[in-house]
């Protein structure tokens, strides 16, 4: 069955995740995240080219080739991701209970820090996700199908590496279709990973991951559940708008996401 290739392909990009994260755990630096990414990423590309030959498809045509429009898709990728980190603590903020502020103690340090190490991991997911697996879905099976299942398995990633089932299928699942229709629409992993290093960086950027950020958010005391609420639904409405300006936007050129 044609959906085995992909499926299979993800199974040993995580098995490749793992297995490296085994091998380096003693490596004592707080690059060690960094130096997983690298190499998994070699291999994770690796096993995209030995696929795309075994289903004999061109690596453009599992979009994972750059060419001369790819700096512009990337730009534009993070360009739209920094947007979408500047509204969400905007819509928080109007909702009250919720206070931002600078953190002090921030130097070029750990923004670089950060900054690298979100780049690195959108090209690993992008790669594992929505490379050769969304592409030869979609090949086989059609638009719905194939999101769908990478949502699924990239979901099922995240909740081994932590995330509860909620985070997991309505965070991180809810970008997976927001990055798959980028994939789709611009035939390419550079576009969604303009947005998806974009939008993990400015969330750090912000404070809304555990590490601390260029500002720190600070709910109201006794309002910590109502502030939890209203950053879920400022991520869902982001996302919504986001994909569905994706979706509609019709370029010159023919897709692969069909009118």
């Amino acid at each position: 069955m044609k959906i085995i290739k992909p499926i299979l392909f993800c199974l040993l990009c995580a098995i490749v995740l793992a297995t490296v994260s085994g091998l380096i755990k003693n490596f004592l630096s707080e690059w060690s995240q960094h130096l997983l990414l690298i190499i998994t990423i070699v291999i994770t590309y690796g096993l995209t080219i030995l696929f795309a030959r075994w289903e004999k498809l061109p690596l453009k045509k599992v979009g994972v080739v750059a060419n001369k429009r790819t700096p512009k898709k990337v730009a534009v990728g993070f360009g739209l991701g920094l947007l979408m980190t500047l509204l969400q603590p905007v819509i928080v903020l109007l909702l009250g209970h919720y206070n931002m502020s600078f953190n002090p103690a921030i130097s070029a340090y750990p923004i670089f820090f950060y900054f690298t190490l979100y780049f690195l991991v959108a090209i690993r997911e992008e790669l594992a996700f929505r490379g050769y697996p969304l592409f030869s879905l979609n090949y086989s099976f059609g638009l719905w199908a194939s999101q769908f299942i990478i949502l699924v398995i990239f979901s099922l990633e995240h909740i081994v590496g932590g995330m509860t089932w909620v985070q997991a299928f309505l965070g991180a699942g809810t970008g997976a279709l927001l990055f798959g229709f980028a994939a789709l629409k611009a035939k390419g992993i550079a576009l969604p990973f303009g947005l998806h290093a974009a939008w993990n960086f400015g969330q750090w950027c912000f404070g809304f991951k555990k590490e601390s950020g260029i500002f720190h958010g600070i709910a109201d005391k006794g309002y910590e559940n109502v502030v939890e609420r209203n950053s879920w639904i400022s991520y869902l409405l982001i996302m919504a708008i986001a994909i569905a300006i994706i979706y509609f936007y019709r370029p010159k050129t023919k897709v692969a996401i069909p009118a």
